[in-house]
């Protein structure tokens, strides 16, 4: 009895030992789908960078693939089976439009862990991510509200969802309050990535008088046209330095490499559950570009100290008072937005006249 005790017990213990080392043998399948092309310039570059970071952080322990240019709808839930099929046991889907893919192709795998970019329905292995971007909108719009000399600053918005709405709000707020004179033109593309039809917006909202170009869209095509306008913008989701320092005079910039890293060791600690994450300025998750020479340096100053007052959590771009377009009180003195009221958004602060397409 001792011989086959002590037999059982070792054997046990060389399976206990060997388990680990054969789940090490076999890498970590990570997947990726993008809504635009890996080279854009913006939104879907910079996820791209973060794959990649995960590449370098972890070498052979994981394997990376990606499907880009993937359209928001079916396309999308197609692209995400295939990975799944695939054998990836955790993939990232980095567009608001995948959203309702994500969940539908969840319930059908429930050994696959899914990450999903900018939405809001999470489930037991559905995990949601976003980045405060409003948080740089405030930055920029402080410079541009110096830097225009018509007074009017043209924003190209893509869909007119809580993400983008809460940039543009955010923008105007700070551009007015340091050139109280300022107007905000609203052009919408109905589209994350086409340069196209982002050049042909930029177009339009020049010929109304706008040297200050600012966009919630992928591509680095409103940059070439106030390059060759004379006007100025800001580099969108990655630097855009290639622009610099004019008509590129900053950017806000999506790092979410950090993000991927710490969740990609939660795989493999076996430690990952879902949840809802959104960071900002303070956790480097949204980055100020380098401000260029462009640029006066006593704005340049202003705008920094900005940027340090949000990452320490001194200041909140959404600070009362503050009131609807429609003139309502929406934020009285010194109180701050919540993360539901932002999550939310549906409207224009007051001193935007454009309407929200419905």
């Amino acid at each position: 009895m001792q011989r086959r005790t002590l037999l059982a017990t070792a054997s046990a213990m060389m399976m206990a030992l060997a388990a680990p080392v054969l789940a090490q043998d076999e890498p970590l399948k990570v997947g990726f789908i993008y809504v635009g092309p890996v080279g854009d310039g913006g939104w879907t570059y910079q996820h791209d960078q973060g794959r990649l970071a995960i590449e370098a952080e972890f070498g052979d322990r994981v394997e990376t693939t990606f499907i880009e240019s993937v359209p928001e709808g079916a396309d999308a839930e197609r692209a995400l089976t295939q990975l799944a099929l695939a054998g990836n046991k955790l993939i990232f889907a980095t567009s608001f439009g995948f959203m309702d893919p994500v969940i539908n192709v969840a319930q059908r795998f429930p050994d696959v862990k899914f990450e999903h970019a900018t939405g809001y329905k999470t489930a037991e292995n559905v995990a949601t991510y976003d980045a405060r971007f409003y948080e740089g909108r405030a930055v920029i719009g402080t410079i541009a509200g110096h830097m225009t000399q018509s007074n009017k600053i043209g924003y190209i918005g893509s869909f007119p969802i809580p993400e983008v709405i809460q940039g543009i709000n955010s923008s105007f707020i700070h551009a007015r309050k340091v050139n109280p004179d300022v107007e905000m033109r609203i052009v919408w593309v109905y589209s994350w990535f086409d340069p196209a039809k982002e050049a042909e917006a930029a177009n339009a909202l020049l010929a109304e008088g706008v040297d200050v170009i600012m966009q919630h869209t992928d591509s680095t095509a409103p940059l070439a046209q106030a390059q060759a306008a004379g006007a100025i913008g800001f580099g969108q989701a990655s630097d855009m330095a290639a622009f610099a320092p004019t008509p590129r005079v900053s950017s806000i910039i999506d790092d979410w490499s950090p993000y991927y890293i710490k969740r990609v060791q939660a795989m493999l600690d076996g430690t990952w559950e879902s949840g809802s994450s959104w960071a900002g300025i303070g956790d480097g998750e949204v980055v100020i570009g380098e401000i260029s020479d462009a640029v006066p340096e006593n704005v340049k100053a202003e705008a920094l100290a900005l940027r340090d007052a949000i990452a320490a959590g001194e200041y909140h771009p959404f600070t009362g008072p503050l009131n609807k377009a429609d003139g309502t009180v929406w934020l009285a003195e010194g109180e701050t937005a919540s993360d539901a009221d932002l999550q939310s958004m549906n409207f224009y602060v007051e001193g935007i006249t454009a309407q929200i397409p419905q």
